[in-house]
């Protein structure tokens, strides 16, 4: 039923009808709700740019809910503690190999929370870093050298890291680059254009990947 109703989802898309992207909001006391303007800019960047036709409208979905199904592609993001129950762990399994994607984006904090939750999720699986060749940094933008870096924190590299079935990516993990924080209005952070740019166009391949891979 799981795998129809994700089916359902693409097909209406592939129609042409609006679809909805929506928001995780997790337990543990972390920031999920943090960057209120980067889905909403997003949104409105793809469908200006990749000719995509989402929903401005950007839901909230709990990781144990069935509504999670309803929807494609889920973005999760904040800057701390970040705690799944048993419930979360086997509904998300389910979503994420049924067809569903979810980005995960450190905002900075998350790092030593979120790798043991993504374990307990897959526990038979790795996270594996994205060569800069993997064609989520060639189309519809190029990023010849892998994800960008948008925000500076510990001088690190900027990292991508996935969970793939199939030799499909199912769940994306950023890391030390900050897309979201690019994504928000400009005045949040005084961030340049050039660099907001940089951190749309990455999400917009992003984007193009769950709904054409």
């Amino acid at each position: 039923m799981k795998k129809l109703l994700l089916a359902g989802i693409f097909f209406l898309w592939n129609l042409g009808f609006s679809q909805e992207i929506a928001l995780l909001k997790y337990a543990g006391g972390g920031d999920w709700y943090a960057n209120p303007t980067s889905l909403p800019n997003l949104v409105k960047f793809c469908n200006q740019n990749i000719n995509t036709k989402l929903s401005t409208k950007i839901p909230t979905v709990e990781v144990g809910s069935p509504d999670l199904f309803s929807y494609p592609f889920v973005h999760m993001t904040g800057h701390g503690n970040v705690v799944f129950s048993d419930n979360d762990i086997i509904n998300l399994r389910n979503y994420l190999t049924s067809g569903g994607f979810l980005h995960i984006d450190d905002n900075y904090g998350m790092d030593q929370y979120i790798r043991k939750e993504i374990k307990r999720v897959f526990p038979d699986m790795e996270l594996v870093e994205l060569p800069a060749n993997h064609v989520l940094f060639q189309k519809p933008f190029l990023f010849p050298g892998g994800i960008p870096k948008i925000h500076e924190h510990d001088n690190k590299p900027p990292k991508a890291f996935g969970i793939f079935i199939e030799n499909r990516l199912v769940l994306l993990y950023t890391h030390e680059t900050d897309l979201g924080d690019g994504w928000e209005n400009q005045e949040v952070h005084n961030d340049p254009l050039e660099v907001r740019t940089k951190a749309l166009k990455m999400g917009a391949n992003i984007i193009n990947y769950v709904f054409n891979y």
